[in-house]
């Protein structure tokens, strides 16, 4: 297993670094979230993981052990590849990530690109508690009323209201009042839909 490369940055690419090392060029995959942090210095040092397949080796990069250590969780997870893992490290941080898996939060892994309901929720069910586990949270601080609004869009969605109209009187709501039930937000959601 090849930990990390340090080296010469030869080429740098949204999705690609090559890295000159005892003079070999190594062709490493990287996300945006690792592109927008490497330095346009000479010498670079990346945090490694090589995807060996009866065809290819394909090397990925991270600036982060952290970055990483999500990719690989993600990469647990059935239905998510190398190339979705990416994916999902280019569009969030590992920290949003992170936190979105260990607050259940569908939505958030939802919005990115190539990520069903099933697959985001697939995600969080699969590797919620080795989440927790490795950045030791002991109790998980969702965004407030965040069920809550969940469970009130689908309740809404149910009765025939399109989810965006849905969801702005649903924040409308929450943000006079961030202690309601579910119950409550949705009378109060009904009276002005």
């Amino acid at each position: 297993m090849i930990h990390h490369l340090k080296g010469k940055l030869v080429e740098k690419n949204p999705t690609h670094v090559i890295i000159e090392c005892g003079g070999v060029g190594y062709f490493v995959n990287i996300s945006l979230h690792t592109f927008s942090r490497i330095p346009d210095g000479e010498l670079i040092s990346l945090y490694t993981h090589l995807q060996i397949k009866e065809d290819s080796h394909t090397l990925f990069g991270f600036v982060e052990k952290s970055e990483r250590e999500i990719f690989r969780l993600l990469l647990s997870v059935s239905g998510i590849g190398s190339s979705t893992a990416r994916t999902m490290l280019s569009s969030m941080s590992p920290a949003q990530i992170r936190d979105a898996i260990a607050n259940g939060d569908v939505p958030s892994i939802q919005s990115i690109k190539g990520i069903g309901a099933k697959t985001a929720q697939r995600v969080i069910l699969d590797i919620k508690d080795k989440v927790l586990k490795v950045y030791d949270i002991d109790e998980v601080s969702p965004t407030p009323n965040n069920t809550n609004k969940d469970e009130a869009l689908s309740a809404l969605e149910v009765l025939g209201f399109a989810r965006r109209q849905a969801e702005k009187v649903v924040d409308k709501v929450i943000s006079q009042d961030s202690s309601l039930s579910v119950e409550n937000i949705i009378k109060l959601a009904l009276k002005n839909l």
